[in-house]
């Protein structure tokens, strides 16, 4: 046979074929660990980590697998919930940007009052923002979700909350800087701690009581030590994360980041923040019907009191971060 450039070339395709066909097989079998702090009945579970475990094994027929760590079983700090992921002690975590709020001072805009418009939610703020302004609070990481809480309330036990006056001079948990300036500007002590400890702290009083979103009643059972939620102030919100470490995600095979970058992001963010308020929903509906809790509906006088304190503190915030420009592209302006 003729060795002509045609018949070479042909040789060479059939040759890098069959090196395609030799080194293309099953895709090899691995395993991805994410670690959080909570039980296996928060919301956290059926609406953010159960779809990313599901989708990943289905969309890789069972190939790539990822194993849940609840409860602080990979480590028991809440608070260091980012480092582990950065570290590699866990593939993936989910955390609070609040419990350590000096690494995320952009992010956290979106927990301050009144920062979201109506009608936006606070997982559409934070990924219009994220490519431009919030990318370089997270190094390392590759964001799987972002989102919010439900807006914050008040819960307090033997004491009601109807007024600034009220909740003045008391000590209030927290779970980050924003919040803590919200109950500064009220007139209170913040007391911050992770959400663990709050049960065993309105109980022995070490907190008169705290600031959060009412899912967190029903997750961390806090109905059996409160009595009184005041709903309707303008207190801001909380925001979370699920982050990967990004040389692992890196260096998985792309069908598997495929796999991962289709049950993430915006997507799974909006079913985070949709069952946070759901579950929000459904827990003041129970506290209602509880003949020993008091459910305080604000009226809108009541209302504009607590707003002139709290309002303000957001229009400060924004000017000593010099942070406008983050705000406007959270807000899609």
């Amino acid at each position: 046979m003729l060795n002509t450039p045609l018949s070479g070339a042909v040789t060479r395709l059939a040759a890098a074929g069959l090196a395609t066909v030799l080194t293309t097989g099953p895709l090899v079998a691995e395993t991805l660990k994410l670690a959080h702090f909570v039980s296996p009945t928060h919301v956290v579970n059926s609406s953010v980590v159960d779809p990313l475990v599901k989708g990943v094994a289905e969309d890789t027929d069972g190939a790539l697998t990822i194993e849940v760590y609840p409860g602080g079983e990979l480590g028991a700090g809440p608070m260091e919930q980012y480092v582990r992921a950065l570290q590699g002690v866990a593939d993936i975590t989910w955390g609070l940007q609040g419990y350590t709020s000096s690494q995320f001072p952009k992010t956290m805009i979106v927990e301050m009052p009144g920062a979201i418009p109506e009608g936006m939610s606070g997982y559409e703020m934070l990924w219009n923002a994220y490519e431009t302004h919030l990318k370089d609070e997270y190094p390392g990481t590759k964001p799987l979700a972002l989102w919010v809480s439900e807006p914050n309330i008040i819960i307090t036990k033997g004491r009601e909350i109807r007024t600034p006056a009220d909740i003045k001079g008391l000590k209030i948990r927290v779970s980050g800087a924003i919040a803590g300036a919200v109950v500064e500007a009220l007139g209170a002590t913040p007391v911050q701690m992770p959400a663990g400890e709050i049960y065993n702290s309105l109980q022995t009083g070490l907190i008169d009581g705290l600031i959060t979103g009412a899912s967190a009643v029903a997750d961390f059972k806090l109905d059996e030590v409160a009595d009184s939620y005041t709903i309707g102030p303008p207190l801001g919100h909380i925001s979370f994360y699920l982050v990967m470490n990004q040389a692992r995600y890196d260096a998985l095979p792309e069908e598997f980041r495929s796999a991962i970058d289709a049950h993430s992001g915006i997507g799974l963010s909006r079913s985070g923040e949709e069952a946070w308020n759901a579950r929000a929903t459904e827990t003041v509906e129970k506290l209602r019907e509880t003949g020993d809790n008091t459910v305080i509906e604000l009226t809108e006088e009541e209302v504009q009191a607590f707003a002139e304190l709290t309002l303000p503190v957001t229009d400060r915030l924004i000017a000593e971060m010099g942070a406008e420009e983050v705000l406007a592209a959270m807000r899609g302006e």
